[in-house]
């Protein structure tokens, strides 16, 4: 089993062993999200982006894009603890940094067979829907009902035990 580190690679490196890997015939799925704080959501949501391929790429949104979308205080793990975590899933087969807002860029470069997002999405509201229409890339939303989340579960810990 590769370790977690051994997971972690540049946008590059990524390019070219997707590029191998496609002409192999592999199918490549392509994941994205914070992951600040794994839980059980995330899990659910890798595990079913996996199912729809034979190689999972999950791109981690660095410091300054969590800063970004998720505000103050956040995010609690760092970009490379947070990295680190989502290659230690053994769905997981490739993992890669980016600071974009969204990975349309990664979809031109990558150019995965399936652009996987958790069930937070529909098909239709998807922000990466026209470059991957444009692409032929299939959308597929995957994961349980979203009903966990970072921002629950680090108010259900301030709260404490006894709320």
């Amino acid at each position: 089993m590769r370790s977690a580190h051994s997971k972690i690679h540049s946008r590059e490196f990524v390019r070219a062993a997707v590029e191998k890997l496609r002409r192999q015939g592999k199918r490549v799925v392509l994941a994205n999200g914070c992951f600040d704080t794994l839980h059980v959501g995330h899990i659910r949501y890798l595990s079913g982006a996996k199912r729809e391929g034979d190689v999972l790429v999950v791109a981690v949104n660095a410091d300054s894009t969590v800063r970004g979308l998720k505000g103050p205080g956040r995010p609690i793990l760092d970009e490379q603890a947070r990295a680190q975590l989502v290659g230690s899933l053994r769905d997981v087969d490739f993992v890669l940094l980016f600071s974009e807002p969204n990975v349309e860029s990664l979809l031109e470069e990558l150019h995965p067979d399936v652009h996987a997002k958790g069930t937070d999405y529909t098909a239709e509201n998807v922000p990466e829907r026209p470059v991957s229409d444009r692409l032929g890339i299939r959308v597929a939303i995957v994961g349980d009902t979203k009903n966990h989340s970072t921002r629950a579960f680090l108010d259900a810990v301030r709260k404490g035990p006894h709320g």
